[in-house]
């Protein structure tokens, strides 16, 4: 039998080889939304929200909306309790759309725009997490003109190098994010800030990378972030999320409780009533959500190799093609058969690159038609979606209790020239 721990905490598989997840049979799901189909267990969701909230706090845990967002997925992270970290104005829109009050949100982002501040502003979120000096002109200008003073942190670079792709690595010196701690950036922000009528400073903030499997780099970083925030006497402190995840069997992540019991570690010496946050995105949504592919064409080449290619691709994963990201695939009606056979599992968009998994464990028989499962797509899957060679973007159902609702519809072709003139 196929090892489903990759799997939503709410799947099964019945005696004949059928993988369920969350009471409902793949085979129904994609029977009535189609494929590729982004499939996400609710109750798992729910699940890691609550644990979040359990291990950090109530009002400390920020959701991470870049790992994914939609106006369900807001409203349940609202209701669970956690705020919203929004790095534009468009996911601060869908944000607010769902009913999620500004109060609840927190405005990142290393190059935001005179419209994002303005609407930040207006709407009056949480805080604002300052990059820049550009940033604290410009909320100055836009204060000048009438505009109400607003909360913010400052994002520190700590100088801290973490074990993850280089691409997802933040908190290093050379970085496009935050104020430099070690050419002294970091402290003459806080001067500036500090001195400035134009805003309110309450706090700092940093983020080191993401999808990080050894909690130790977070130690390292996060005590660098406390030396630095203790002559500065002030309320609150950010530091950040990143936590990696089990993308493979092979991978051995650590969970949110070992996370914050280094951050417990680590914080003994804040004063009395610091506020800290924590900013989890990756590992409150990842492992809740699949991806559901028909096979379209099983293509051997003699003494090479079996391509298998599937109804999506880099349009709705490219994960595996920006930072080589290791995934599995099973079949969703015949998950008892042995995975005994290997084939390149590809995309069906015009690029050689177009790769889900460079060499997968497949069943034998293997045919076209058949429903692929790819578990841990729920973190960065929809959010990095594209319309490449003209393809629909995929829908996306939350299933729990035996029931599915289809939370954000699929593209039509329609869809494909609505913006044209």
């Amino acid at each position: 039998m196929s090892d489903i721990s990759l799997f939503p905490r709410h799947s099964a598989v019945d005696a004949d080889g059928a993988l369920s997840i969350g009471g409902v049979s793949v085979s129904a799901l994609v029977g009535e939304y189609g494929t590729p189909l982004f499939i996400y267990d609710e109750q798992h969701l729910r699940e890691t929200c609550r644990e979040a909230v359990a291990a950090f706090g109530s009002d400390n845990v920020i959701y991470a909306s870049k790992a994914f967002l939609c106006v369900a997925m807001a409203r349940l992270a609202h209701e669970e309790g956690l705020l919203i970290d929004v790095a534009t104005g468009g996911e601060l829109f869908v944000a607010l759309t769902a009913g999620v009050p500004a109060s609840s949100c927190v405005l990142h982002g290393n190059n935001k725009s005179d419209d994002e501040l303005r609407t930040a502003l207006e709407a009056g979120v949480r805080h604002i997490v300052v990059d820049s000096f550009g940033e604290i002109e410009r909320i100055e200008k836009l204060v000048s003109s009438g505009l109400p003073i607003p909360r913010v942190q400052l994002r520190i670079t700590p100088g801290v190098h973490v074990h993850t792709h280089e691409y997802v690595s933040t908190g290093q010196d050379d970085s496009k994010f935050g104020f430099n701690l070690n050419n002294g950036d970091a402290h003459r922000a806080v001067e500036r800030a500090r001195s400035s009528s134009a805003m309110q400073l309450v706090g700092i903030h940093c983020h080191i990378g993401s999808n990080v499997f050894d909690v130790d780099n977070f130690e390292d970083a996060w005590k660098v972030m406390v030396d630095l925030f203790l002559p500065l006497e002030l309320p609150e402190i950010t530091m950040g999320g990143g936590l990696g995840v089990a993308y493979t069997t092979r991978d051995t992540a650590p969970t949110i409780e070992q996370w914050a019991s280094v951050l417990s570690r680590v914080t003994t010496r804040l004063p009395a009533g610091t506020k800290v946050y924590v900013e989890p995105g990756r590992s409150i949504v990842a492992a809740a959500g699949v991806t559901a592919y028909s096979v379209g064409t099983v293509k051997d080449i003699d003494g090479i190799r079996r391509y298998v290619s599937v109804d999506g691709g880099m349009s709705d994963n490219p994960r595996p093609m920006m930072y080589g990201s290791e995934y599995e695939v099973f079949d969703s009606n015949n998950m008892l058969a042995a995975r005994t056979s290997s084939a390149r599992i590809v995309g069906k968009h015009c690029e050689s690159g177009d790769i889900l998994i460079l060499d997968a464990q497949v069943t034998p028989d293997i045919a076209i038609g058949d429903v692929l499962v790819m578990p841990v797509t729920g973190a960065y899957g929809y959010s990095m979606a594209s319309n490449y060679n003209k393809v629909p973007r995929p829908g996306v159902v939350f299933v729990g209790q035996g029931q599915s609702r289809l939370v954000v519809r699929r593209e039509t072709l329609e869809d494909l020239v609505r913006l044209d003139q």
